[in-house]
């Protein structure tokens, strides 16, 4: 057997807007990123609120080794077949994060015949999204550092909110900053998170809309006062701001499988440290366009799977009908 790169560099993949027309996606709603992924407008949804919800399957697995158990490739896989046996169908998965593609993990597209693609793309700028959570995280920390040093008026003592960078930079876990010597600065000791580890990309996912999305935004903590009480990103009245570096963001991603079966790859937080699931909307808008959705939830069964029973579906209202 080939290795994965060849095997996906071999594949003949159709236009996305074939794939698109495939799943039901009107053409109105589709914008395009190249020849081979587009983004579908949110928009989408408002049209799809009468039909029901398609059967929501579920993948898992044992604590996974350290370069994974194989979830995407049983979730491609499965979507796959039970495409090839006549039935509508659609795979959810999350982006890649380019610290385990440049880590000793390694992309998160499936492997063997059982892949999504553009394999390369996928795995590393894809449409920019991961990029602007990243954005919208370090001007957070950009907004809180000039608010303490144009005069501090919420009086924050304590900063709590961590920067953010999607790459394996140990050295950048805990640096020292403000050492610019600059009159009225204030120097104190800052972390970075990488990005889908970051409080922005798991809120991102939650998000039903960019209304939830924007409230979402506004409850996230980034500190206390001095009087020890929190202080919030909605305090700082830069949540329109946020909104408009992730609007586009926003719209889930359309690829396709090797045997040219529509998936939606739209965010990744990390299961550890958030709940280990694809957005909220993409899962949703899946379940309007197809009878079936397969997804994945990160990590093992005790951890991303239960995130994702406890935490996504019993916020939105969803319940898997199998669990792989």
């Amino acid at each position: 057997m080939n290795i994965d790169l060849k095997i996906a560099q071999a594949a003949v993949l159709e236009p996305i807007d074939k794939i698109a027309h495939k799943a039901g996606i009107p053409e109105e709603y589709l914008e395009m990123y190249g020849k081979e992924k587009a983004k579908i407008n949110i928009k989408l949804m408002e049209t799809l609120a009468d039909k029901p919800d398609g059967k929501l399957v579920l993948v898992t697995a044992i604590n996974p080794t350290k370069a994974g158990e194989g979830k995407s490739t049983t979730t491609i896989g499965l979507a796959d077949g039970l495409s090839k046996i006549g039935k509508n169908v659609m795979a959810c998965l999350r982006e890649p994060s380019l610290g385990p593609v440049f880590g000793l993990k390694g992309g998160a597209t499936g492997g063997g015949y059982s892949q999504i693609t553009p394999m390369e793309d996928i795995n590393l700028h894809f449409t920019g999204d991961i990029h602007a959570i990243t954005e919208a995280n370090n001007l957070i920390s950009a907004i809180i550092d000039n608010h303490i040093f144009s005069g501090n008026e919420l009086k924050i003592k304590k900063v709590t909110w961590k920067r953010a960078l999607d790459l394996n930079d140990r050295q950048l876990r805990t640096v020292q900053t403000g050492l610019s010597g600059e009159k009225r600065i204030v120097s104190r000791e800052d972390h970075f998170d990488i990005t889908v580890a970051s409080e922005i990309m798991a809120v991102f996912c939650l998000s039903k809309d960019l209304s939830d999305l924007r409230n979402r935004l506004g409850k996230m903590i980034i500190g206390y006062n001095e009087d020890d009480e929190p202080v919030y990103v909605s305090d700082l009245k830069i949540t329109g701001s946020l909104i408009a570096l992730l609007k586009d963001a926003i719209n889930p991603n359309l690829v396709q499988t090797l045997e040219n079966n529509p998936c939606f790859v739209h965010g990744g937080p990390f299961a550890n440290i958030a709940h280990g699931c694809n957005s909220v909307i993409a899962t949703k808008m899946a379940l309007k366009l197809c009878d079936y959705v397969v997804t994945e939830a990160g990590f093992g069964a005790d951890l991303g799977a239960e995130k994702f029973i406890d935490i996504k579906a019993r916020e939105n209202s969803l319940e898997p009908d199998a669990v792989v």
